[in-house]
Parts: structure tokens; C-alpha cells; sequence
């Protein structure tokens, strides 16, 4: 696999765990679902469970606003995060992938 192919399929995979962590929460937006405190620690649990099983890191300093994977200090969701580039917020990305993005780390600052 040359590194294009392997660029293309680590993106294609964050941008699919992305649009997976995000759903519940854009339904609990649009009112059709309330997120219990109970669903939102299940639901951080089953992120942070999928992140280990397919070798992903959190890679803080690199959100967009209201696109974090997991809460920060000042919430308690994923997809709360109103400033981009947060170095409290972290996305989950294919590990090795972070440090190489302008600003990502994999320690919280």
C-alpha cells in the first residue's frame, strides 16, 4: 500500500468514526432524542472502547468547533466544543496520524 492509498483510507476512516460519534448527538439536537447522563457515559465508554480495539489516539488541538469526540472542561458531550482547535479536545484519529497535523498533540495541554 503507497502512502496516498494509506492517507486516503486513514481519512476515510476518521471521517467515519466522526459521522458514527456525532448521530446520536445530532439527534438528541433536533429534539427527537434526550441524552441522558447515563447515555452520554455509555456512549463515551463505546468511543473510547472503539478507540483502543482499532488503534486510534485522541489527538488534541485539532477540532473543529462543535466536532470534538469526547467532553472538555466547560461540557459534558462530544460535539459541544464551541472553539475550534481546542487544546482540551481531542478527535479520534488513526494513531500515528496526529502529530503530523499543524497544532495536534497527544497530550492534553
Amino acid at each position: 500500500m503507497n502512502r496516498i492509498q494509506l492517507f486516503e483510507s486513514a481519512l476515510a476512516c476518521a471521517v467515519a468514526l466522526g459521522a458514527a460519534s456525532v448521530t446520536p448527538l445530532a439527534l438528541a439536537a433536533s429534539g427527537q432524542m434526550q441524552m441522558t447522563p447515563e447515555m452520554i457515559k455509555a456512549q463515551q465508554e463505546k468511543t473510547m472502547k472503539m478507540m483502543k480495539a482499532d488503534h486510534y489516539a485522541a489527538c488534541y488541538g485539532v477540532n473543529a468547533a462543535y466536532k470534538n469526540d469526547c467532553k472538555s472542561p466547560g461540557h459534558s458531550c462530544a460535539g459541544q466544543d464551541s472553539m475550534a482547535r481546542d487544546p482540551n479536545a481531542f478527535v479520534a484519529m488513526p494513531a500515528g496520524l496526529c502529530t503530523k497535523i499543524d497544532g495536534g498533540t497527544l497530550k492534553k495541554m
